[in-house]
């Protein structure tokens, strides 16, 4: 075989391996089996380098005082947004597990932090550069394609981002805006997951750990609701969430998504909320706080073009309440909650498109290079106040993105993009400039 031929059967294989870890790529949770057949044990993971530099302040009351603040200089970044690694083993006999380990931000250590809430005081935290995750841990039997069940710690793939998080599955640099700031990225917790596929459809259906309520924020929403300051992860209350996509028209997949459940009594120690006894009941005993969110996502790939588009839309029950008990109870002996006010609703809405220019060109197309030239909108807000609740309107934001992804190999992108970021008249927008490189693929 001569060295051109060598060199064509190496790229075949490499957009074979790609288009079968792209089909794997239905959903995330699904992500730590697509291993080859006949390959017991997986190996993989995907992790990303990025470099910014935003042209706005970076003072904590740049939105307080805008005026003060708008020349204020630009500010540089460097980051390791993720790096994860894929484990997963085939037992036999349907019985599989997979595991995914995260690291953000290049991982944990001490650190100061400059508290946002807190009026800009400064704290000490054990978490340089950011943290490790177990985002997945599960022991999974399955009965056939069209039904397997799942348990241990999944994705919950609520929204586009969360169902499909890898670095190849958005063209900007960092994870889209939206979604990103009002749920939880990625989405993970500890519970029971059954799914299947039937046809041109995928469901999955989920119950987890409930959200804490104390950890809803104005900046955020339900954002930090999943996690936990614990050894442990509270389970008083728990939710159910459940995700349905479709395929029946080529190039193109349909996704809907939603969760419900109550985030109030889920905390610890259970009492915090409502030390106060009045009668037989404690006084918010009838507070349940419910979450309620429901979405719709869709990705088009066909023609050169990839399109992907979603709409999340948020309730929280009785948030004002909430958040009065928040202020009275949540900072009882320096408990680790926010003290910020949590919207009665949130919104995040986006869409990006791209074509691969490289398609035009013979020998481009020829050696497999692509690259995308590409433009996202997005509009969110993480508050949304009850009428009774205070305004804070630079929680509006609308993001206009523009810029291209450079695809050397099937499991490598070269990223670039300006975004801008619009807030309402009375603050300064913020713009920036984005450079990164990411990978994602399976190694065995």
């Amino acid at each position: 075989m001569n060295k051109r031929n060598i060199t064509k059967f190496i790229t075949v294989c490499a957009c074979l391996a790609c288009t079968s870890y792209a089909s794997a790529q239905v959903n995330a949770s699904d992500s730590v089996m697509s291993h080859a057949k006949g390959n017991r044990l997986s190996v993989g993971g995907y992790g990303e380098v990025a470099m910014s530099r935003n042209f706005y302040s970076d003072n904590i009351y740049r939105y307080s005082k805008p005026s003060q603040y708008k020349n204020d200089p630009s500010h540089g970044r460097f980051d390791i947004p993720h790096a994860v690694i894929y484990l997963s083993y085939d037992f036999g006999k349907g019985w599989t597990m997979g595991t995914e380990i995260e690291f953000e931000h290049t991982g944990t250590g001490s650190a100061v932090e400059q508290e946002y809430e807190e009026a800009g005081e400064w704290e000490q935290e054990v978490e340089k550069g950011g943290e490790v995750e177990l985002e997945q841990f599960w022991i999974q039997k399955s009965f056939g394609k069209a039904f397997n069940i799942k348990a241990g710690h999944i994705v919950v793939p609520v929204g586009l981002n969360n169902a499909h998080h890898e670095p190849l599955n958005f063209f900007t640099v960092y994870r889209p805006e939206g979604e990103n700031t009002i749920l939880p990225s990625t989405w993970h917790d500890t519970g029971i997951s059954i799914w299947g596929k039937s046809g041109d459809f995928r469901y999955e259906a989920l119950v987890v750990a409930g959200l804490d309520a104390f950890n809803f924020s104005r900046d955020g929403w339900i954002h930090d609701g999943a996690g936990s300051a614990f050894e442990f992860k509270v389970a008083n209350k728990y939710g159910f969430a459940a995700r349905l996509d479709n395929y029946s028209i080529p190039g193109l997949r349909l996704g809907i998504s939603g969760y419900y459940g109550n985030s109030m009594h889920n905390t610890y120690p259970h009492d915090l909320e409502g030390e106060t006894i009045t009668g037989e009941k404690k006084t918010y005993d009838n507070i349940k706080g419910t979450v309620a969110i429901g979405s719709f996502d869709f990705t088009f790939k066909r023609f050169n073009w990839i399109v992907r588009g979603q709409a999340d839309y948020g309730y929280v029950g009785e948030a004002a309440v909430i958040n009065d008990i928040k202020r009275t109870r949540a900072k009882v002996s320096n408990a680790p909650y926010s003290s910020l006010p949590v919207g009665k609703n949130a919104v995040a809405i986006g869409i990006e498109g791209g074509y691969n220019i490289f398609s035009q060109f013979h020998k481009l197309r020829e050696d497999n290079q692509k690259m995308y030239v590409f433009g996202r909108f997005e509009y969110y807000d993480s508050y949304i106040p009850a009428p009774e609740q205070a305004k804070y309107e630079f929680t509006s934001k609308k993001n206009l993105s523009f810029g291209l992804n450079y695809y050397p190999l099937p499991q490598i992108v070269v990223k670039a993009d300006y975004t801008h970021r619009f807030l309402k008249s009375q603050y300064n927008d913020e713009p920036s400039l984005n450079i990164g490189i990411a990978y994602e693929g399976f190694f065995l």
